[in-house]
């Protein structure tokens, strides 16, 4: 419904701003273990090249945390 509302390349980050923030977890939290969904090879691919666009502009950086969440893909209707 609004094609324009997301741009097709992303042109980087924002300036940053002097925002204070943390997240407190809760003593001795242990992360929820979960199997990773299968992807088909074309997502596989289609993910990696995401991942390093995302990276190669600073939105995202390598991390060896425990904690983490799954990938979804969802097919659109166009």
């Amino acid at each position: 419904d609004f094609p324009k509302v997301f741009p097709e390349d992303l042109p980087g980050l924002p300036p940053t701003r002097q925002v204070v923030f943390q997240i407190d977890l809760i003593p001795d939290a242990a992360p929820v273990a979960r199997t990773p969904y299968r992807l088909a090879p074309l997502e596989m691919k289609e993910l990696l090249e995401k991942l390093k666009e995302l990276s190669d502009k600073g939105f995202t950086r390598p991390s060896s945390s425990p904690w983490g969440a799954p990938v979804l893909f969802v097919k659109k209707k166009d």
